[in-house]
């Protein structure tokens, strides 16, 4: 079969350059970065995505990515064995239907978001700057895909890139469950005729930009755009990648557990590494439970954990004070570790922390003690007082974790409850895995952070803040010190403040209120 689409495609090619080369011969041109120059605020433009727009020719990391956030560890290194079998056996053609076989076979459709909120990270850090520039100068912007599904690509091209109309292939479906078919490239190209006659009478002219490479590609895009350019593979290693500062729309909010892109060499380092980071997490998670700070602490650093911290000179005088019963600790939240890490800075464990939705896994195993809080300001209110006379309380006023350098809004509660409260700054890069999910298992999540290398975390204590003990008539003081206390420790990371809140990270990724069920 492949080698009859090959042949096909080397005909249609023949036919397109020796008997219509006379009439559309000026219509193709070489460097798709002279556009930059023109006006194309009139223009359609017409982007093939993964030979024009993204850097990298493989498909292999997209794919692995569903394979595993969607499918599981063992569907991903089923993936992973059939990839040099693919690469070298099989045609393009082939190869991608396989690698969709492995990864959408069995599941379900309604509980499919990778394409929305795990993908879009991934193939933002892919997206050539060049090329972007020249997609945004469009008046229109068209993107075809004649590899990936429509699930896969929708998203990010709608929501970050703010593309009009996306074009990709779509899958066949029988009872609400994937069978890992795509439907057949006719109805694809009938779909991209259909779309660019439409195009042709609103605007009148229509610029593509796709692969040189490609002669079948080539040919549909010659029957429909007055104007083609080609890009090279040797152009593509010259592009820079699209720098986050220059995202149409900030990237806060992603899912899934790989924090590493799945190339197949750091593929084949995260399985070497896994029944290892199995391992050192369960040795790890077994040293923070069970033995003393004074020898818990050089053990774990032995181990590859690292901590940081830094408290300024007013802070340390607050805490080392005699006099002192409980101080509030209210930090930013990069993952369920954070009340213990602040313990282990200030070599405590009778810290105690509040939460609003906690695994019961989590509960049990944490080596503090964890409140879980009803949601009501009034019995939350107090619940958090009467902590704070038994010994130090750790908040994270944001309701919920953000993995990338911004901040969600703080309630204002804590400012309620204490005359001083200590911002508390706190980050933790991740290299192979996040220790966060809106949608997975939250049970695994201090697992899935100690399974990293070197899991890292750096605590900083700020300057303390006054709270709001006394009557606020106009109820807006609180909201006043909890915008401070934000903004001190946005200051500190130089993350970014926003008003966005636990509710609006659910909605985007897992499509619910963040409600975590006692599992």
């Amino acid at each position: 079969m492949a080698v009859k689409i090959s042949v096909f495609q080397s005909l249609v090619f023949l036919f397109y350059r020796f008997i219509l080369r006379r009439n559309t011969k000026s219509k193709y041109q070489k460097c798709p970065s002279t556009l930059l120059q023109s006006d194309l605020s009139r223009d359609t433009l017409i982007f093939n995505l993964e030979r024009s727009l993204l850097k990298s020719d493989s498909l292999f990391p997209y794919f692995m990515l569903v394979a595993f956030e969607a499918g599981g560890v063992i569907r991903s290194f089923i993936l992973f064995i059939l990839y040099p079998l693919i690469t070298l056996m099989l045609s393009h053609e082939m190869g991608v239907k396989v690698m969709v076989m492995v990864s959408f076979f069995g599941i379900k459709k309604d509980g499919f978001r990778a394409g929305g909120a795990v993908l879009p990270k991934h193939f933002l850090e892919d997206v050539g700057l060049e090329m972007f520039k020249v997609l945004r100068k469009g008046g229109k912007r068209i993107v075809v895909s004649y590899d990936l599904p429509q699930v896969m690509i929708e998203g990010f091209l709608r929501d970050y890139l703010e593309v009009e109309v996306v074009v990709g292939r779509e899958m066949k479906v029988v009872g609400d469950y994937y069978l890992g078919i795509m439907e057949d490239k006719t109805k694809h190209d009938l779909v991209f005729d259909d779309l660019v006659r439409k195009e042709k009478l609103n605007t009148g002219r229509v610029i593509g930009i796709t692969s040189y490479n490609t002669s079948l590609h080539r040919y549909l895009f010659s029957q429909f755009c007055q104007e083609i350019y080609f890009v090279k593979r040797s152009d593509k290693r010259t592009w820079q990648t699209l720098p986050k500062s220059q995202y149409p729309k900030p990237l806060i909010f992603h899912d899934g557990r790989l924090a590493i892109r799945p190339t197949p060499m750091n593929t084949l380092a995260l399985f070497m590494w896994g029944p290892f980071a199995v391992l050192a997490a369960a040795a790890r998670l077994f040293v923070s439970l069970c033995i003393p700070y004074t020898l818990s602490i050089p053990i774990l650093c032995f181990s590859g954990c690292r901590l940081t911290f830094e408290i300024d000179e007013v802070s340390s005088q607050k805490l080392n004070s005699s006099e002192r019963k409980g101080c509030l600790f209210a930090c930013n939240h990069r993952t369920l570790l954070d009340p213990l890490y602040v313990g282990f800075s200030l070599k405590k464990k009778n810290i105690k922390t509040v939460t609003y939705s906690l695994s019961r896994v989590s509960e049990i195993l944490a080596p503090i003690k964890t409140v879980r809080l009803t949601r009501d300001r009034v019995s939350d209110g107090q619940a958090m007082k009467k902590l704070l006379t038994e010994g130090d309380l750790v908040v994270c006023p944001e309701g919920t974790t953000c993995r990338e350098p911004y901040l969600l809004r703080f309630s204002p509660l804590f400012a309620e409850i204490s005359d001083v409260i200590v911002p508390v700054a706190v980050t933790s890069p991740a290299t192979f895995f996040y220790g966060t999910t809106a949608s997975g298992l939250k049970a695994f999540d201090p697992l899935f952070f100690l399974m990293d290398p070197y899991p890292t975390y750096t605590v900083q204590f700020l300057d303390p803040v006054s709270g709001v003990t006394c009557q606020d008539p106009d109820g807006k003081l609180k909201f006043e010190v909890a915008n401070h206390v934000q903004s001190a420790i946005g200051k500190a990371l130089d993350f970014e403040c926003t008003n966005l809140t636990r509710k609006d990270k659910y909605l985007i990724l897992a499509g619910n209120n963040g409600v975590v069920k006692k599992n």
